[in-house]
């Protein structure tokens, strides 16, 4: 039974992975940009979803304001820090958007203040038995709510002209432009897509903890990294499947390596052994 808990509690954690770092791999197989900035969009929409609901009651209006608009702000970061850097080399876009992150949080601190924000009134925190295992409304809720949302984007990626155009965009882009595709436009949706994802990640994260703080983001985003290089760079299956394989590995290590290590530290000795003999990630070619 306790196996059985672990591995509930490793998919709860590998969902919230998975929602930021499939942000990233959009991204990057568009630009070929490593977008840390994404971490201060995920700390962002788990402010506004606190302050949504505390104000209304509604967790799923929080949901509904916080997604769109951290969707519209990744489009302005994209026009505003990246777009005028595409000529530059990966790593000059690389600096700006770590740049971008340290400013983001550095603002939460002096706009909310240094020691977070809590819900007045947590939602969804009654337990509910999942196969004879207790776990909270809200970790259940996390769950399905990411299989929610990669399941819708697995259908816009695979069954839309947006989709068609995003893959053909990633492979091909001046084959894609010649056959009419909009690369502008498929770059803003790729954005307004990651970045609502993070945003809904950042949500459910301050829902589970209770706490948003304005070094929220800057654990996750080294995480979500670490796994899209894991997945294979650009690889949206591999990076789901890095995601909820570290979510797991967190939790069994916590209970059997947490006198030695510590969660994150299981983390990234888990990502070093496998990159060390795979570097080039689970699904990236050799």
């Amino acid at each position: 039974m306790l196996a059985f808990e672990l591995l509930l509690q490793g998919l709860v954690q590998g969902s919230i992975y998975a929602l930021i770092a499939v942000g990233l791999t959009l991204v990057y197989g568009l630009l070929r940009i490593l977008h840390v900035a994404h971490a201060g969009l995920f700390t962002l929409g788990g402010y506004i979803g606190v302050i949504v609901t505390n104000a209304t009651g509604s967790l799923l209006l929080a949901l509904l304001v916080a997604m769109p608009a951290m969707g519209l702000l990744g489009i302005g970061i994209y026009r505003t820090c990246y777009q005028p850097l595409l000529s530059r080399p990966p790593y000059v876009a690389l600096i700006a958007s770590i740049g971008l992150f340290i400013m983001m949080e550095e603002l939460f601190r002096l706009i909310f203040g240094p020691y977070g924000l809590s819900f007045t009134a947590p939602p969804l925190q009654d337990p509910v038995a999942v196969f004879g295992v207790n776990l909270k409304e809200a970790e259940l809720a996390t769950m399905i709510g990411a299989l929610v949302l990669i399941g819708g984007l697995a259908l816009l990626t695979l069954r839309t002209r947006i989709g068609t155009a995003s893959r053909a965009t990633v492979t091909d882009p001046k084959m894609a432009e010649a056959f009419g595709v909009n690369i502008g436009r498929i770059r803003d949706i790729n954005f307004f897509v990651g970045s609502a994802l993070a945003a809904a990640a950042g949500v459910m994260v301050a829902l589970l903890n209770n706490l948003v703080e304005p070094t929220m983001g800057s654990v996750p985003s080294y995480k979500a990294l670490a796994i899209i290089v894991l997945g294979g760079l650009g690889d949206l299956r591999g990076t789901l499947i890095a995601a909820l394989a570290l979510g797991v590995i967190e939790a069994y290590g916590t209970i059997y390596l947490g006198n030695l290590l510590d969660r994150d530290a299981i983390a990234f000795a888990f990502l070093i052994a496998v990159l060390m003999l795979r570097p080039q990630g689970l699904f990236g070619k050799g």
